[in-house]
């Protein structure tokens, strides 16, 4: 466990000007901790290698810890999990990069070291036809324990995120600023419901302004945290493409949905195809097969076994048997074959749904833990 001494001076080595992470990594590897490094004579500082008497000066400065104490103690009120990149709850995906962060701030609940991670990307102006393939891809994924992550940004991000919290599925906004602001303000409320669901991620201290040059950062963060990333349609430039080319980078698989050839925002993840930087996907199912997360059989297997162990009341057992003789099933058919009225039938299938052993589809089509 890293005492809270060293995680402060973790955070001043954050704040030092023109201090990267790979630098931040550097120095204390040298020294053998930040609090080492900011404790260092200047003469000891210059010897390190890429480090200047201007940045020996700045490591040096009192300010930076007085900045650091401010950060720490506004994690404390504000119930903000600090993870030092030393840390083994620090996603260990991101850090296997050696521009990973050395400090995260974290608002939210959802485990970032989870099973399957999926970053989902695409343009601030998201069309119909975008919008149906986030709520269809996510529809795919919802089986899995999953979580998503995104940039919280207008457009994809946003329809990610919401999507999820409709869902009940872990997704996680990572930010381009510090956590006492929220950018852009509208999506507070999307924000707030995540945090019990999922959560906030940023490298970013507090009143760190959403400038345009901390988004490219924040898009590696996304980028890095995954095993798979998504691109649902973007421009041929934006950060989108910023964030997929990091992934292409990072070794992750990269996914892109198809669209019209002369349509300006398929232009970019038609583009990711062609340059084989990204496999072409039509569906959620698609991503899985590719991931070989395509846990359909088991998952068959666990709904025998659980109708086994769970005692249904007779419509509950009604609704099962009909599921078992086809599936998807619209909600029409129960109506037609149940001897009950809508409002219990949407009360049983509800139940089910709480008991584990049935999925809503989109189109209200329901199947077996789907």
């Amino acid at each position: 466990m890293i005492s809270e001494n060293e995680i402060l001076n973790l955070i001043a080595l954050s704040k030092v000007k023109n201090v990267g992470s790979v630098t931040a990594k550097n120095l204390i590897s040298y020294c053998g901790s930040a609090e080492a490094v900011l404790k260092s004579k200047k003469h000891q500082l210059i010897r390190i290698p890429g480090i200047g008497e201007k940045t020996a000066d700045e490591l040096l400065s009192s300010v930076t810890l007085s900045l650091a104490e401010k950060e720490l103690n506004f994690s404390i009120k504000n119930e903000v999990k600090i993870l030092s990149y030393l840390d083994k709850r620090f996603p260990y995906r991101l850090n296997r990069y050696p521009d990973a962060p050395i400090i995260l701030f974290y608002k939210g609940n959802a485990d970032l070291n989870c099973d399957k991670i999926v970053s989902i990307v695409g343009t601030r102006a998201i069309t119909n036809y975008g919008q149906s393939l986030v709520d269809e891809l996510i529809m795919d994924m919802k089986h899995l324990d999953i979580l998503v992550c995104s940039g919280l940004a207008y457009g994809v991000d946003s329809a990610a995120h919401r999507k999820c919290v409709v869902e009940e599925i872990n997704t996680v906004g990572v930010l381009g600023h510090g956590l006492d602001i929220l950018y852009p303000s509208e999506n507070k409320t999307l924000a707030n419901k995540m945090i019990t669901k999922g959560g906030l991620l940023t490298e970013f201290g507090i009143e760190t302004r959403p400038d345009r040059e901390n988004f490219p950062m924040r898009n590696r963060i996304v980028a890095g945290i995954c095993d798979a990333l998504v691109v649902v349609e973007t421009k041929e430039e934006g950060g989108s493409m910023i964030t997929a080319e990091y992934a292409f980078e990072y070794n992750k698989d990269v996914f892109a949905f198809p669209g019209k050839v002369n349509d300006v925002f398929s232009k970019g993840s038609n583009k990711l195809i062609k340059s084989n930087k990204a496999q072409l996907i039509e569906n959620g199912n698609d991503l899985l097969k590719a991931m070989s997360w395509d846990l359909n059989k088991s998952k068959e297997k666990s709904a025998r076994e659980k109708l086994l162990f769970i005692e249904l009341t007779e419509p509950e057992q009604e609704v099962v048997n009909i599921l078992k003789e086809s599936s998807p099933v619209h909600i029409d058919v129960f109506y037609n074959k149940m001897n009950l009225s809508p409002g219990m039938i949407a009360s049983v299938l509800l139940e089910l749904e709480f008991k584990g052993l049935l999925n809503e589809q989109p189109g209200k089509r329901y199947t077996l833990v789907n």
